[in-house]
């Protein structure tokens, strides 16, 4: 293990490491009290070659490590990818490609969908991970050989996952399903900021198109001023203090000073002239321009049956191939189909929709039952005759209700 420190060393080492087809990658970073992650260590290994770069290096230019994530020749090799991608297209607005997440791979090969790294190493490679230096402060020097150790270890067990995922990807077919996933992860989309987006973090508490129009103003405001300030956005509002206003839309200094979510001379101050200011451009946005509001209401019973016969549908598509099913269909995507509310869901595009997505929809149709056979659930089109000629369909209670304590009980 080698420890890099100034660029021309760090330009010969990613020289050396462009030779390979692939490289394993992992970054250490500090997020705790700023906006924009601060990058502390990228760890690398491939072949013989295991080297740490001391990022805050004084004088450390990154610009060969940027070539090298954009070396179309060489697979980036990571474990959940998505904050270690926003770090290099926050610092060089570049995205690494092509791109090997084995922290997906190993959902698509089966593993689960709570398998976390320690357990996938265990598991394939019967390593057991160091986990005491996890909680390292990654800003402080120096490193002890111990820290050091700990960050190296995890792009070592990186590069011999590789191998095996993309093996096991290859024998049962699902390479494709992998690219799927990368193609998001190295989507320049995925990584963009937009401030006048921020209000989707947040929980939609009223009903009306003037407390949507100011939450959005809002979260707008404090997402521009974190950003500005690179602080989190707590430190600027935290969210109970948003939905109080929201909920009380204060247009003066003093309808703003009378909230018990905000501190004494809060008012008064720059950040209180801003909210007054948000508030109002809030209340007098044209209702034309905004998003309609989602309903939250309760499902009917109806709704209710078939979000439980969703439920079934998923898991047996997931044990059937040996998927963890969250990375087929989220929760909330599966109350939107029984909601029939069935708009651009990841769960009916591409690879998903072949195991679930089109039964699904089917299902929620009425084209597709559900029935057990030899003690598995199984799937059926409604009218069609079975091998013992007898004609099945899927509209009795008894089924909804065997098929909905199956869901529960599992």
């Amino acid at each position: 293990m080698r420890v890099v420190t100034d660029t021309n060393e760090l330009a010969r080492t990613c020289s050396t490491l462009a030779k390979s087809d692939f490289v394993a990658i992992d970054t250490e970073f500090m997020r705790e009290s700023t906006f924009w992650p601060d990058l502390c260590l990228i760890q690398m290994a491939a072949g013989e070659e295991e080297v740490i770069v001391d990022t805050i290096s004084e004088g450390l230019d990154l610009s060969p490590f940027f070539d090298l994530m954009t070396d179309e020749k060489v697979t980036k090799v990571f474990h959940a990818a998505r904050q270690d991608i926003e770090i290099v297209h926050h610092l060089a607005q570049v995205i690494p490609a092509p791109v090997f997440d084995t922290q997906i791979a190993a959902m698509v090969c089966g593993f689960g969908e709570s398998v976390s790294y320690g357990m996938l190493v265990k598991k394939m490679l019967n390593r057991e991970i160091d986990k005491s230096s996890r909680f390292t402060d990654w800003s402080r020097r120096p490193l002890t050989p111990k820290q050091l150790t700990y960050a190296i270890g995890d792009v070592t067990n990186l590069r011999d996952l590789f191998p095996m995922l993309k093996k096991q990807l290859e024998q049962n077919g699902r390479a494709r399903w992998l690219d799927e996933e990368m193609a998001v992860l190295t989507n320049p989309a995925t990584y963009e900021s937009h401030p006048e987006d921020a209000w989707k973090r947040l929980k939609m508490r009223g009903r009306s198109q003037k407390a949507l129009g100011v939450m959005m103003a809002l979260a707008e405001w404090r997402e521009r001023e974190a950003q500005a300030q690179n602080v989190p956005r707590r430190r600027v509002m935290k969210d109970d203090a948003i939905y109080d206003i929201v909920a009380q839309a204060p247009t003066t200094e003093s309808e703003l000073a009378n909230l018990r979510s905000v501190h004494k001379g809060f008012s008064r101050s720059a950040k209180g002239r801003g909210v007054i200011e948000a508030v109002k451009a809030g209340l007098n946005r044209d209702p034309r321009t905004l998003p309609p509001i989602k309903k939250n209401d309760p499902l009917g019973a109806d709704a209710l049956a078939l979000l439980d016969l969703l439920r079934v549908l998923l898991k047996a598509a997931a044990g059937r191939h040996g998927v963890a099913p969250k990375l087929i269909a989220t929760a909330a995507e599966l109350e939107d189909i029984a909601r029939d509310e069935e708009t651009d869901l990841p769960s009916l595009k591409g690879w998903r929709r072949d195991l679930f997505g089109a039964d699904a929809i089917a299902l929620r149709h009425g084209r597709l039952g559900l029935t057990v056979e030899n003690g598995r659930v199984v799937t059926f089109e409604r009218g069609k005759v079975s091998r013992d000629g007898d004609e099945r369909t899927a509209n009795t209670g008894e089924l909804q209700d065997t098929l909905a304590r199956k869901a529960s009980d599992t």
